[in-house]
């Protein structure tokens, strides 16, 4: 009775789950490119996990099966990496170099089952095919890792897990989990451990397929750009993670360099919607883009202004960010009090 339960809660996820890839690469009431890669990735892991349930249950299955379910796990790595990176980075438009590693997978996937078919070869798939299935996985999960480390660094400092930025880290969490279970009944490891990948990814669908119905916004859930903020005053937990993490994109990646910055630009780099910056720098921060950016550009050009003696003043202004020698003397007088050639006399008088 027990494992008539286990078979149909798990064969149940691997369908559910491949409904949920269906709708949300078909049918998303927002076309972003990060639901098309969530997409394939429910529809990934539950041929993978169909697999796993029916062999688990029946290992005289059709050795074809077990290819399907083999071959689905090249997907699964990196339908989780380009489906992080996109969601984090707001990518919009699939890089090129996307679209040549999804192809270059497909292409080996084809031949490799064209020249070793599971049938007739399941010799080559156990003893390297499937090692190379899992370190592949494994390398797109280390990637993965290193796309979310500052989201995750930032709120582990703030101690406030930003409910907009958890489904990304859901999604790796719940891929670990499965990746180890495989890994350790690979390594021969008992078989329970082999199914309970399956019970934990039908757990994750249940409760998806909940929130699903519960909100009817699909595309919500699994973005990570909300407007719940939208004409609300932001908390003051929310306000510390979202300054720690302005502080760190000013200061390691001197966004302010780029002329052109603009609010959106520097809300993608923090991964926040726009209207939600420009609210924290007027209310929390008491200031606005234009000035606050100004202050990061300043503080930089009085570094140069000071160690630098063979570099032009409008030569300064043009690398830390101003587009034009008027707007850099007018920012700098107004923050500064004084104008730069002045602030290099009196920096040269105080040295003398």
């Amino acid at each position: 009775m027990g494992n008539k339960v286990l078979f149909f809660i798990s064969c149940l996820g691997a369908f559910n789950g491949i409904v949920l890839g269906i709708y949300f690469l078909f049918f998303p009431r927002t076309k972003k490119l990060s639901n098309y890669f969530l997409g394939a990735l429910f529809i990934s892991l539950s041929l993978r996990i169909g697999k796993s349930v029916l062999y688990y249950f029946d290992t005289s299955l059709l050795l074809i099966y077990l290819q399907v379910g083999l071959s689905a796990c090249w997907f699964i790595g990196p339908s989780l990496f380009f489906y992080i990176k996109a969601e984090v980075k707001r990518v919009k438009n699939v890089p090129r170099s996307w679209i040549w590693t999804i192809s270059l997978i497909a292409l080996s996937i084809l031949a490799v089952g064209l020249v070793f078919p599971y049938q007739q070869r399941p010799d080559v798939w156990n003893q390297y095919l499937v090692k190379i299935i899992y370190a592949q996985w494994g390398i797109f999960l280390v990637m993965s890792v290193v796309t979310l480390k500052n989201t995750i660094r930032d709120a582990i400092i703030s101690k406030q897990w930003n409910l907009s930025e958890k489904w990304p880290m859901v999604a790796l969490l719940v891929n670990v989990i499965i990746f180890t279970c495989y890994l350790t009944a690979l390594l021969g490891h008992s078989g329970a451990v082999y199914i309970s990948s399956a019970v934990i990814f039908s757990v994750v669908v249940y409760a998806g397929g909940f929130i699903l119905l519960r909100k009817r916004q699909g595309d919500d859930v699994a973005s990570s750009k909300s407007a719940k903020y939208a004409n609300k005053k932001i908390k003051a937990e929310d306000a510390q993670f979202m300054l720690l993490r302005l502080e760190r994109v000013m200061e390691e990646k001197a966004v302010f360099k780029n002329a052109n910055l603009k609010l959106h630009d520097l809300a993608v780099e923090i991964n926040v919607p726009a209207h939600q910056l420009s609210q924290l720098l007027n209310d929390t921060v008491g200031k606005s883009f234009t000035t606050y950016v100004n202050e990061y550009r300043i503080r930089e050009a009085c570094k140069l202004l000071a160690t630098n003696d063979n570099i032009t003043i409008e030569a300064i202004g043009d690398d830390v960010g101003f587009n034009s020698k008027s707007t850099f003397f007018s920012a700098f007088k107004k923050q500064m009090g004084t104008t730069p050639a002045m602030y290099v006399r009196q920096k040269t008088n105080l040295t003398v």
